[in-house]
């Protein structure tokens, strides 16, 4: 009997890198040359912190918002001295003209830096990618689909500022992406309800829109902030409170709030319709006005 050969396998291929370019501490950088010292601590160690912000007709929106949660994290963390807001404005702005780019989302990262210089500064890079790129399915539809993490979550002492240490949020991110949803609603091991793996959430019940109070742990979302506001500009009954599943189960509407997607009502949330978009709806339509105004 003769012996087949065993079937060659084909060399893996290196994943491409994006021909994209970036703003790295103060240089534009494309594809493979964008780098970071690995001595950097935000890659070696995850020490790191970012703001994404949407652009709308070549400006940042809400940009000293962002900066401010930046800062405030940067000291509260006792991060070196970060990049200043005219830096990174400047920056965001070259990049933008680079890319050609008007309506974006740009994520801009400060990390903890390189130790053992006097003063140590930070690492700072900016990215952009076309609004197109980072929508929902559910946010171009106007009907998002979530659903509720099968797994109990603890948000940490670190949960009220955006670190780059995001692995347990991406783990739940993988469970809306198996179930071909827009984002996955995180619940406290009690069952109190805390926010989305991406977002903050807003439960409407009987004409008031309700969300998770600041104090639960929950990323003080800058969207969030806004639509609060504009809630209470339009006489909407808006609050915080402690909510849980049964709040969810109970909703007439559930919403959701991203720098990126802005406002996305649900259509569905695990698999059951929810009876109305109507609030949310109305609510993202006057956000979009206001951004855009």
């Amino acid at each position: 009997m003769t012996s087949r050969a065993a079937p060659s396998r084909r060399p893996a291929r290196p994943p491409r890198v994006p021909d994209r370019v970036l703003w790295v501490n103060g240089e534009l950088m494309r594809g493979e040359d964008a780098k970071l010292s690995l001595f950097d601590r935000g890659a070696r160690d995850g020490e790191g912190l970012f703001e994404t912000v949407r652009v709308v007709s070549g400006q940042p929106f809400a940009w000293e918002r962002h900066l401010e949660r930046l800062v405030l994290s940067a000291a509260v963390l006792g991060f070196p001295v970060p990049a200043g807001p005219a830096q990174l404005r400047h920056g965001l702005e070259r990049l933008l003209a680079e890319e050609a780019l008007t309506d974006a989302v740009a994520r801009l990262t400060v990390t903890r830096g390189v130790p053992g210089g006097r003063p140590t500064r930070t690492g700072a890079w900016i990215e952009a990618e076309p609004l197109s790129a980072r929508l929902w399915p559910g946010t171009r539809r106007g009907a998002g689909v979530a659903i509720v993490s099968r797994h109990p979550f603890s948000p940490g002492s670190l949960a009220a500022h955006k670190t780059t240490s995001r692995l347990a949020y991406a783990l739940a991110r993988e469970e809306a992406r198996v179930a071909r949803a827009d984002e996955v609603l995180l619940l406290a091991p009690d069952g109190q309800l805390l926010e989305g793996a991406a977002s903050n959430v807003f439960v409407v019940r009987d004409g008031e829109v309700r969300t998770p109070p600041l104090a639960s742990g929950i990323l003080p979302g800058i969207t969030r902030a806004i639509v609060i506001e504009r809630c209470r500009a339009l006489d909407i009954p808006v609050c915080e409170k402690r909510l849980g599943r049964e709040n969810l189960e109970h909703a007439d509407e559930v919403f959701l709030t991203n720098a990126a997607q802005w406002v996305v009502p649900l259509a569905t949330l695990e698999g059951r319709e929810l009876p109305s978009r109507e609030l949310g709806t109305r609510l993202a339509e006057d956000y979009r006005r206001f951004a855009e105004s």
